[in-house]
């Protein structure tokens, strides 16, 4: 099963109001675990930065005068993501611009349904909790130290983390062999060992418990049940 984990950088709040992408991370998972692979871009955004949103994630209007319009990008954007689903916390924030973007360019757009929300993920499990991405790395002890400043790929890591969390923390590789077993039927390897564990029962204690036993007679259920 591959995902994408996704994350943007943006000069705003709203592609309605003219805002743009400036940043793309996306990073793959295959079965739940990160396989190295990743697509990372800077953006022009094609207008200037306001102080707010640069104040969020660092990114000048002179350091993103250089790098690709959204339209050069756009095919290894959507070569890179392909047909899978895509993993964002706060969905409607990030298809939403990239959908603008696509369709600036005369591009089909990207359909939400395709999207598996963090945030919603975490709203449901942890009601009334901060569930913000710093704070669901302290729920679950992900390390962000470096995050001094938001970043798109940097941001695709730590959720790709915090993702396993939230769907369990499971170890992937076991939940495709018990998977794989019921398919095919076929048992799951387990390690055996070369030799049974030594009884820690003492001789007086096994002696004992066959005078207790004695002691019930022949109506006890465990010896009726023998017959």
């Amino acid at each position: 099963m591959r995902e994408i984990v996704l994350d943007t950088e943006t000069t705003g709040i709203s592609p309605q109001d003219g805002h743009r992408l400036v940043e793309i991370g996306c990073l793959e998972l295959f079965n739940h675990v990160a396989t190295g692979k990743f697509f990372h871009t800077y953006i022009n955004p094609e207008r200037d930065m306001p102080e707010g949103a640069f104040r969020v994630h660092g990114l000048s209007e002179a350091f993103l005068s250089d790098k690709p319009k959204f339209s050069e990008v756009a095919d290894d954007f959507l070569e890179f993501i392909g047909e899978d689903p895509l993993v964002i916390h706060n969905a409607s924030f990030d298809m939403g611009f990239i959908n603008a973007e696509l369709k600036r360019i005369g591009r089909p757009s990207l359909p939400m349904a395709r999207a598996i929300d963090t945030l919603e993920i975490a709203r449901r499990k942890y009601p009334g909790a901060q569930n913000n991405l710093d704070a669901l790395c302290r729920r679950f002890n992900v390390d962000n130290s470096g995050r001094t400043k938001h970043g798109a790929l940097l941001d695709s890591e730590l959720l790709a983390e915090v993702y396993l969390e939230l769907m369990g923390g499971r170890q992937p590789g076991l939940v495709l062999q018990r998977e794989l077993a019921a398919k095919t039927g076929e048992k799951v390897a387990r390690a055996a060992r070369p030799a049974p564990l030594p009884s820690r029962l003492t001789d007086e204690e096994r002696e004992a418990h066959d005078a207790f036993v004695a002691s019930l007679g022949e109506n006890a259920l465990w010896l009726s049940s023998k017959a």
